[in-house]
């Protein structure tokens, strides 16, 4: 079970790092759980023979799209170091702190950001356009998009979106609109989700709220919620039943209780235990949330991998 978060006001802050440790930090591994989507490719494509070669590349371009997340992350933190100064819980980040100064951290960005391109590009060349793609898309939104309300939320989908269509194109496999359309849902809805968190969380002084925060109200959050969580399920289950997988796969229907069950739980945390602003704490921490995932990802393999599923 997950609980609610103390009051980090009330917390001891970290001891000081050193600026290896600070670096690494910095670019917020915990983060890059999200970029597990680059494997959505070969998941659904687990009955076409795969060779190493396909294993490498989709490793190697989540390598690549984790650190380019990761250099969006400290130009984030460049541009708010002001502000994350005077944050109760912001003002412990190794750039904020002073672990890493900012001239430093800014020429690491820039050299993992060309490291990162380099290598989406010698994966191939569609790779290499979705990888510079999303990171034209993370800078818009660091300096710009993050503050104008529902843009915001569609861009952050949009990085999600980016990412399964890069783990289809670094094997390369052919792009299902299902992947689309569901991975567009799926984020909005963690999105929405971690706004609303957000907001209980500044109500209750857990957190100081970022300025687009008074854009939005839970009511609205709420409402938002319920329409992408309709049009997320629904989705899946037509993916299940009428997509060109599913015509090959007669059994993929066997996956939606995961599905049913992961949502729920996630709405059960974010409402009854005011969670949901950090998504990365709430996958990795909740053991029935993540025990959902870990058994979809297992049932849709061995349904779409196994001859008798045909």
């Amino acid at each position: 079970m997950i609980e609610s978060e103390p009051d980090l006001d009330q917390l001891d802050p970290p001891k000081r790092r050193n600026a290896l440790v600070a670096l690494i930090v910095a670019l917020r591994p915990k983060q890059w759980t999200k970029n597990l989507l680059l494997f959505a490719g070969l998941l659904f494509t687990v009955d076409v023979h795969h060779s190493m070669g396909d294993f490498a590349r989709a490793g190697l371009g989540f390598v690549a799209f984790s650190l380019l997340s990761g250099s969006g992350y400290i130009l984030n933190d460049v541009l708010d170091v002001a502000s994350d100064r005077n944050h109760p819980r912001k003002r412990y980040r190794p750039i904020a702190a002073g672990e890493i100064g900012v001239t430093p951290a800014l020429v690491f960005a820039v050299f993992a950001t060309i490291f990162s391109l380099v290598m989406a590009f010698w994966l191939n060349l569609r790779f290499g356009i979705c990888a510079s793609a999303y990171l034209a898309t993370t800078v818009v939104y660091t300096l710009r998009l993050k503050h104008v309300v529902i843009l915001d939320l569609l861009v952050l989908a949009l990085g999600f979106v980016l990412r399964a269509v890069g783990g289809a194109w670094v094997i390369p496999v052919p792009i299902s609109p299902w992947l689309i359309l569901c991975t567009l849902l799926l984020a909005l809805f963690l999105g929405i989700s971690k706004r609303r968190g957000e907001l209980v969380a500044v109500s209750l002084g857990r957190r100081h709220g970022r300025p687009i925060l008074s854009e939005y109200s839970a009511e609205m959050l709420d409402q938002m919620s319920t329409i992408v969580t309709s049009a997320l399920l629904m989705s899946y289950a037509l993916y299940t039943i009428q997509s060109p997988a599913a015509h090959h796969h007669n059994y993929l229907l066997g996956s939606i209780p995961f599905v049913i069950y992961g949502i729920f739980r996630y709405l059960y945390l974010v409402h009854r235990h005011a969670l949901g602003e950090t998504p990365e704490d709430i996958l990795i921490k909740d053991r029935p949330l993540l025990a959902s995932i870990v058994l979809w990802a297992v049932a849709t393999g061995l349904i779409i991998a196994q001859p008798w599923s045909r």
